[in-house]
């Protein structure tokens, strides 16, 4: 896999932060501010509140919509189960 490289101007205050973070992490600079900076694309994305459905799928999606719900049994038990935190 070929890499390129992305340039970020930062001011001393921002770059500070973001060295001790990455020694923190212990982490090279360039590996900190690219982890963080995918993790952050990655919930951008799927914090996205519109969803876009190819009109070819739309029958299909349709058909998946009305269609009667499915009982998951590890669900139900997952559901019922007491959280971590509470025992």
């Amino acid at each position: 896999m070929s890499s390129s490289i992305l340039s970020v101007r930062v001011n001393a205050f921002e770059r500070e932060m973001l060295v001790a973070a990455a020694e923190q992490a212990h982490a090279s600079l360039s590996d900190f501010v690219r982890r963080k900076a995918l993790e952050a694309a990655e919930m951008a994305v799927m914090e996205r509140r519109a969803i876009t459905i190819p009109a070819e799928d739309w029958e299909r999606f349709e058909a998946w919509t009305e269609s009667p719900a499915v009982e998951i049994p590890a669900l139900k038990e997952l559901v019922n189960r007491r959280p971590t935190w509470q025992k």
